[in-house]
């Protein structure tokens, strides 16, 4: 009897939710659950707030730890703020004709993940990003959470499991692609038929047969 009951508490348990699994789901399609009254509230307070703003505290958990993020000494964690649009040149008022002044259709090659992190990497210079994550957005500008590490910290040094960002090889990283946004926009995530030019980077692709 024991053993059955036994039983059928793991069976509850393997069936069941972890409370990651939760957070997830929740911010899935955050427009369809309580994540979006919860955002409302907040970009109320990250509107006023500084463009890069060091928190305590991941606003997603779930992703924060699947990226890497520990809550010990050496990991911080910054919110980023980033204008949405496409390239703004500084407007052209004679010479040319509004064809050639190159000021519509100008897209950024690079994600706003990407440009947020390369800021961030800017503003803390003694420190490496790991990896980041989207938490909000309005119509004039997108929020992303930036973890970094602390490559001169000691608990950071002894941890085999992030030591290998001490390593002088991995410095700067995020200004080469090497984050998850950077290897995503350098066509990275991309396999099979139609990727063939994309490794081990586009530039070193076309040096080959040179």
């Amino acid at each position: 009897m024991a053993e059955e009951t036994a039983t059928e508490e793991t069976s509850r348990n393997v069936s069941g939710k972890s409370m990651y699994r939760y957070i997830a789901e929740a911010w899935h399609n955050p427009s369809k659950t309580y994540v979006k009254s919860l955002n409302a509230e907040r970009k109320i307070q990250w509107r006023k707030d500084e463009n890069f703003l060091r928190i305590e505290k991941p606003t997603r958990l779930d992703r924060a730890r699947a990226l890497g993020y520990r809550a010990k000494q050496g990991f911080v964690l910054v919110r980023a703020k980033v204008r949405k649009g496409a390239f703004q040149k500084r407007q052209i008022k004679s010479g040319r004709r509004a064809k050639r002044k190159g000021e519509e259709q100008l897209v950024v090659s690079k994600s706003l993940q990407r440009i947020a992190e390369e800021r961030t990497q800017k503003r803390f210079q003694n420190l490496e990003v790991l990896n980041s994550y989207w938490v909000g957005a309005d119509g004039q500008q997108e929020w992303y959470e930036v973890i970094l590490v602390d490559p001169a910290c000691p608990v950071i040094q002894h941890d085999p499991k992030i030591n290998w960002v001490c390593d002088n090889k991995n410095k700067n990283r995020v200004y080469r692609g090497l984050t998850a946004a950077g290897k995503a926009g350098r066509g990275l995530k991309n396999r099979g038929h139609g990727a063939e030019k994309v490794r081990p980077s586009a530039a070193a692709n076309g040096n080959r047969n040179k």
